[in-house]
């Protein structure tokens, strides 16, 4: 790719000239090597955008509502369990590292004065959630269930 194009120019171009059904695991690794030095958090916006499926744990952890951080939990919990099983320890380690980026997320927005006292309160509890996570993941499901209850009774 020209070094001068833009990240989006190349992501467009790879997109067009690949045509992946969804952002896999061999696409994800892909684009991070042609797009080096690019944030995986930015490759990650980019992605989403598209409107492709987007595998875990390479879609990260979302979390604009609980319904999405629900979700994006859930799926990281498969993509850790099934790395676990597989004896895959890097990728669950990365799947950690995802919740963990995303609890950091979540705290700063808590304590962060310039956030709403609404969105405070959302960022606290989430993080609640992805400490429960990540201290013990297949606890997560149940734990969960739980919570909404006492949250929406």
């Amino acid at each position: 790719m020209p070094s001068g194009s833009s990240i989006k120019q190349q992501l467009r171009q790879y997109l067009e000239r690949e045509k992946p059904a969804a952002i896999t695991e061999a696409v994800w690794l892909a684009l991070r090597i042609r797009l080096a030095p690019v944030s995986e958090s930015y490759l990650r916006e980019l992605l989403r955008a598209t409107g492709l499926p987007f595998d875990m744990p390479w879609a990260g952890v979302r979390q604009h509502t609980f319904e999405e951080l629900e979700g994006s939990l859930r799926g990281m919990l498969e993509a850790y369990l099934g790395a676990k099983a597989a004896g895959d320890r890097e990728r669950a380690r990365y799947c950690r590292r995802q919740v963990i980026a995303a609890k950091d997320r979540a705290k700063f927005l808590a304590e962060n004065p310039r956030t709403s006292p609404e969105k405070q309160a959302q960022k606290t509890e989430m993080a609640q959630w992805m400490l429960v996570w990540l201290e013990n993941p297949e606890v997560f499901p149940a734990w969960v269930e739980a919570r909404k209850k006492v949250l929406n009774p």
